[in-house]
C-alpha cells in the first residue's frame, strides 16, 4: 500500500470522489436522516481511510467498501434503539424522520415507495436497497452483509412483495 502520507491522502480523496455520493445514499437508505446519514459517512470514511492496508484485495474494493457502511448504518440504528427494542421497531421512528425531511413538491409516488420500504425489516432493506438501487449481484450483497445468496433472494422477494402490497393499500 501507499507510504506516503500525501500519496495516500490523494487516493484516498480520489476514492471518496467516486464513491461517496454513492455511499452516502446508500448509508441515507439504511437510517433515513441526512445528518445521520452525513455522520455515518464520515465514520465510514475514517474507518476506510485507517483500515485501508487491511484490504486484502481478494474481493471487489466497493463490497469491502459497502461492508463498512453497511456496519456503521447499522451501528447508528443500534444507537437509536433502547436496551430491549430490535433496529427493526424502528420503523415508525425512520417513517417520521422521512416525513420531516420530505419536501413539499416531493414526488408522492416515490414518498410511498420510501416509507413501504421503511415497513420491512431491516436485513430484508437492506437487501433490497442494494439489489434495487445499486444494483449489485446476490453474490456482492451476500459478501457485504454476510448473508446467504438464498436468503439474499428470499428477503428480496418478500420485500418486493411487501412493497407491492402496501403500495396497493395506500392508493386510491
Amino acid at each position: 500500500m501507499l507510504k506516503d502520507p500525501s500519496q495516500r491522502e490523494k487516493g484516498f480523496r480520489l476514492l471518496m470522489k467516486q464513491y461517496g455520493e454513492t455511499l452516502y445514499w446508500h448509508i441515507r437508505r439504511i437510517v433515513v436522516g441526512h445528518d445521520d446519514a452525513e455522520d455515518v459517512l464520515q465514520e465510514t470514511c475514517i474507518k476506510i481511510f485507517s483500515s485501508i492496508d487491511s484490504f486484502r484485495g481478494d474481493g471487489k474494493l466497493t463490497t469491502w467498501i459497502y461492508s463498512i457502511a453497511t456496519r456503521e448504518a447499522l451501528t447508528q440504528l443500534r444507537k437509536q434503539t433502547h436496551v430491549f427494542q430490535s433496529i427493526d421497531s424502528l420503523g415508525s421512528t425512520l417513517a417520521e424522520r422521512l416525513e420531516a425531511e420530505t419536501p413539499m413538491d416531493a414526488n408522492t409516488t416515490e414518498v410511498l415507495f420510501q416509507k413501504a420500504l421503511l415497513t420491512l425489516p431491516t436485513q430484508q432493506r437492506i437487501a433490497f436497497n442494494l439489489r434495487y438501487y445499486d444494483e449489485m449481484s446476490y453474490d456482492e450483497i451476500a459478501n457485504i452483509t454476510g448473508k446467504n445468496v438464498n436468503t439474499l433472494k428470499a428477503n428480496y422477494h418478500f420485500a418486493q412483495d411487501k412493497v407491492k402490497k402496501y403500495i396497493k393499500e395506500h392508493t386510491a
